[in-house]
């Protein structure tokens, strides 16, 4: 496990290891202005191979999941509809239970609604088992 503040710097300069996964998007200005956090970096989200790192803003501290504190995670989803219609709205986490007891639901705070952050999580969560299995 490295310094969280370092993997942030290092993912926002692009030089990242292969096996790293970055989300970032743009702050929105009107948003940015609204929030008082026009002036703060963008939304930042790193998945290394031991741990989740999310910056949102100089507001809120950041959120880090470290695999090794993880005792189990699961894939949670709900699907709401609306009548008359085909389409759903899907709501997707992860159920965190941790070696110390403690239970989190965790999606990112930035990137809620894109899923591949859940994918992410997933991989690297799987693969951190893994390897953790063969030692």
């Amino acid at each position: 496990m490295t310094n969280p503040r370092t993997v942030l710097t290092q993912a926002s300069q692009g030089s990242v290891p292969e096996h790293w996964r970055v989300f970032t998007k743009k702050r929105g200005r009107v948003s940015g202005f609204l929030h008082g956090t026009s002036n703060d970096p963008d939304p930042l989200l790193v998945i290394t191979s031991d741990e989740v790192i999310e910056y949102k803003d100089e507001g809120k501290p950041l959120r880090i999941v470290t695999f090794f504190d993880l005792a189990g995670a699961e894939l949670k989803a709900t699907a709401r509809t609306s009548s008359g219609s085909m389409l759903a709205d899907l709501d997707v986490w992860m159920d965190l239970d941790y070696r110390d007891g403690r239970k989190e639901k965790w999606r990112s705070t930035s990137f809620a609604d894109d899923l591949q952050t859940i994918q992410g999580f997933i991989e690297a969560y799987s693969t951190y088992k893994a390897l953790q299995g063969r030692c």
